[in-house]
């Protein structure tokens, strides 16, 4: 194994690797198309790892969070159109789910009556974006879930359903 970085302001990148315990030459190896020295300028900032590398070490180092950290973070249009979303404990995570649903519902009769004639007015709008926070919320709840799933389905923690 390699040396271990004392550096303190590491990425995300460079956590999910260690994490796993990984040096950079293992990590390499396992990623296979990511060479040792291309994690290196990922993890120190001098270059931008492709969506195709953040996929890699997403699956090479189980970390699911890994996507929607570069889809909230570096990407232009996840940036603008990604909740950010983080893992959770499942209990926490359904809370939030079911917090978020039931303000939808408050909100389902509103957004029907705004959306009806196909415009926003001035009046309707302060109603419409408080809708849309909430829909961010519930987007986010969504994401959140589908991290735990995939983390959950990566390390082995979701049992195969029984027939």
């Amino acid at each position: 194994m390699g040396r271990v970085s004392v550096k303190a302001n590491k990425n995300v990148y460079q956590l999910s690797r260690e994490r796993q315990g990984l040096s950079r030459e293992a990590a390499g190896e396992l990623l296979v198309h990511v060479s040792p020295e291309r994690i290196e300028k990922i993890e120190s900032g001098r270059s931008a790892p492709h969506p195709d590398e953040v996929l890699t070490m997403e699956r090479g180092y189980r970390d699911p969070e890994l996507s929607n950290y570069y889809c909230t973070h570096e990407c232009p249009i996840g940036m603008k159109y990604e909740p950010e979303a983080r893992l959770q404990e499942l209990p926490q995570l359904t809370v939030e789910l079911l917090s978020a649903l039931n303000a939808m519902e408050e909100e389902k009769n509103r957004l029907i009556d705004i959306s009806v004639d196909g415009r926003v007015n001035d009046f309707e709008r302060r109603k419409f974006d408080a809708i849309l926070e909430k829909l961010t919320r519930l987007e986010r709840s969504i994401r959140g879930l589908r991290i735990w799933i995939e983390h959950a389905a990566q390390s082995g923690k979701l049992d195969e359903a029984d027939e």
